[in-house]
């Protein structure tokens, strides 16, 4: 498996720059914040960014390595990926947030009328939310997962007639604080180490929710990409509960 190398040390960001860019003729007028932040903090000298390879532009490209950040779903890219590693060493960056400042602006979206801190604190489990949706991934050689715990402020803007289960309040922007840890997966069996200490031969998602002591739809997610990958495997049922054990 290649690397691509050690990473940058850990640092805060200001926002991303509001001006648009223009990258080997890749407009950045649309990209998000948390994005444009991420790449910033990711890059080193020498990388080339938003570099057209085999009919994509790349976010980074690090010698012949290629750099994704995705903070959306991994469906939305998989096509992409799946292309890029018949030829090329990837590593696909997915940042959560392990803190998250909500602050809420004025109508001229400058204003800010408040800060909270979120109860929701992200974790590494919450890979699985992703990963679901292309497991197989990692069993290519090329292929190499990133997760970033990150410090993100939310931005709210009240928006009439919109967002009614939050009355009005929609979010329009995710900013990088701090990037806290990294965590790198190059094969599937790393994701073992994710599982609780002392779990039974056999187990449900219950025990697996029950030792991890997350909610029990997450387990489910984390049981499906461990047997596509041969990881763990069902044995049988008790009453409605799939058993399952390592492989």
């Amino acid at each position: 498996m290649k690397s691509t190398g050690p990473l940058p040390p850990s640092r805060k960001l200001e926002a991303a720059p509001a001006e648009p860019k223009a990258i080997n003729g890749f407009s950045t007028l649309n990209e998000k914040s948390l994005h444009a932040s991420l790449k910033e903090w990711y890059r080193r000298p020498g990388d080339r960014l938003e570099e057209p390879l085999d009919g994509f532009f790349i976010d980074i490209l690090r010698g012949d390595h290629c750099v994704e950040i995705q903070t959306g779903n991994f469906s939305a890219i998989r096509r992409k990926l799946w292309q890029l590693l018949e030829q090329h060493p990837v590593r696909l960056v997915y940042p959560i947030a392990i803190e998250k400042q909500i602050v809420r602006l004025d109508s001229d979206g400058v204003t800010q009328l408040s800060r909270r801190r979120s109860p929701r604190r992200g974790t590494l489990l919450d890979l699985f939310n992703q990963l679901i949706y292309a497991p197989s991934l990692l069993q290519h050689d090329n292929f190499t997962l990133e997760i970033l715990l990150i410090r993100e402020e939310e931005l709210r803007q009240h928006q009439p007639g919109k967002h009614w289960r939050r009355q009005g309040w929609g979010v329009v922007e995710h900013r990088l604080l701090e990037v806290v840890e990294s965590r790198v997966f190059q094969q599937p069996v790393e994701l073992l180490e994710l599982l609780p200490p002392g779990l039974p031969g056999t187990f449900t998602t219950a025990d697996l929710a029950a030792g991890l002591k997350r909610p029990r739809a997450l387990t489910q997610k984390l049981a499906y990409c461990l047997r596509s990958l041969d990881l763990i495997r069902l044995t049988g049922k008790s009453g409605n509960a799939l058993l399952y054990e390592l492989v």
